[in-house]
């Protein structure tokens, strides 16, 4: 479990850290507001890359290879990044977010495997680490910029060292496990074993799911949430008045109230027969944390950035842990995982960049924050189909 941790601290500030400075990294590159929106949404079209590309592998790698491989990738993509040319700028984002799709993936399913009764709390305990992850990468990014000089880069390199230790920490359990892996192997080939289910009838079942679908949905739209709230609420507050390194204070806890929101799930599902009534209360509590944040007087700013932290946080939560609660298996779990997180970080990479060619468009933020509520909204309908007590066939 503390492998476990030590991989999600490091699969977000990436990502996080790159609000708060984009408007260094703006000036500094002569971007557009759809160019700085695209900084942002490129990683997040590849959040999910891995999950697409895993249905088509006739032999998935063994499940603790993948984090190895996550935190080595994300480590070069970093250095990759801090390249001074605009063109290795976007192509460490791109291999970033590739990076971080294979953590995304694998660890679902590994959750499901080593903790089947314990599903809902060990997730939690996950995305609790997201969150974390998540506010360090936003509310470190300023204060580390002028600690490092002043410059945006230096807060961006440092990310290279947490994911280089977590690869280190992981790498003698990968060992381990292949040692074992080739003694049963051996093992198995001296006795008539039963062949298993073919990889590709799992992902085959898995894609033709109805409930698979409502899931993929369900998370997409959540997480278009959280990511347009990454890219654009430290600069939406920051045109209502506040200063920088406050709109970044602000987007960091928000993050951190998310942690309480992941810790209340468990208690949540302990409770309820089905996650209906958690997939309604999420989406009415994102809409109104956005709302307030977009048009309420600034002096009533805290309330909503509660409301907005419990509702991401627990959505969050709901959507990682629907992979393992409505998965017959392992198997299942790192298939559904897989195509959950391809397909809904596809439709979660529009929203930062929906977002800022609106706010270019019409210059303000009241037709981008009225699609965000709808967003939020509309991330209820497939919740109540994937919120229901059931298990895949």
């Amino acid at each position: 479990m503390l492998l476990i941790v030590l991989v999600a601290v490091n699969l977000r500030p990436a990502l996080t850290a790159v609000g708060p400075l984009v408007g260094e990294i703006r000036d500094d590159l002569h971007l557009s507001g759809t160019a700085a929106g695209a900084l942002t949404t490129l990683p997040l079209m590849f959040l999910g890359s891995y999950g697409l590309l895993a249905a088509f592998l006739r032999r998935p790698p063994r499940p603790e290879a993948l984090p190895v491989a996550a935190m080595v990738a994300l480590t070069a993509a970093i250095g990759l990044r801090m390249i001074p040319v605009t063109p290795a700028l976007f192509a460490g984002s791109l291999v970033a977010g590739m990076a971080i799709s294979i953590g995304n993936i694998a660890v679902p399913g590994i959750i499901k495997r080593d903790h089947p009764q314990r599903i809902a709390l060990v997730t939690a305990l996950y995305t609790v680490a997201l969150s974390g992850g998540a506010a360090l990468g936003s509310g470190l990014a300023v204060p580390m910029q002028h600690a490092t000089g002043g410059s945006w880069r230096g807060p961006l390199t440092l990310l290279a060292v947490p994911s280089a230790l977590a690869a280190l920490f992981w790498l003698p359990r990968l060992l381990r496990v292949r040692r074992a892996a080739a003694a049963a192997e051996t093992g198995a080939a001296a006795s008539d074993a039963v062949a298993p289910v073919s990889h590709r009838d799992v992902a085959r079942k898995v894609w033709r799911s109805r409930l698979a679908w409502q899931i993929t949905l369900f998370f997409g739209l959540q997480s278009s949430l959280a990511y347009v709230m990454f890219a654009w609420l430290p600069t939406l507050l920051t045109d209502r008045g506040l200063s920088e390194s406050s709109a970044g204070f602000v987007t960091a806890a928000s993050s951190l109230i998310q942690i309480i929101g992941n810790m209340c799930l468990p208690l949540l599902t302990a409770r309820l027969r089905d996650q209906r009534p958690i997939a309604v209360l999420v989406g009415v509590l994102s809409a109104a944390g956005f709302a307030g944040l977009a048009w309420a007087p600034m002096g009533g700013m805290w309330l909503f950035v509660v409301v907005l932290g419990l509702g991401q946080g627990a959505s969050f939560a709901l959507a990682l842990s629907m992979i393992g609660l409505r998965s017959p298996d392992a198997a299942t779990a790192a298939q559904l995982s897989g195509m959950v997180q391809g397909l809904g970080y596809v439709i979660s990479a529009f929203g930062p960049l929906l977002i800022g060619a609106l706010r270019d468009a019409t210059s303000g933020w009241t037709v981008p924050m009225a699609l965000v509520v709808a967003i939020a909204l509309a991330e209820t309908v497939p919740g109540l189909g994937a919120g229901r007590a059931r298990v895949m066939d």
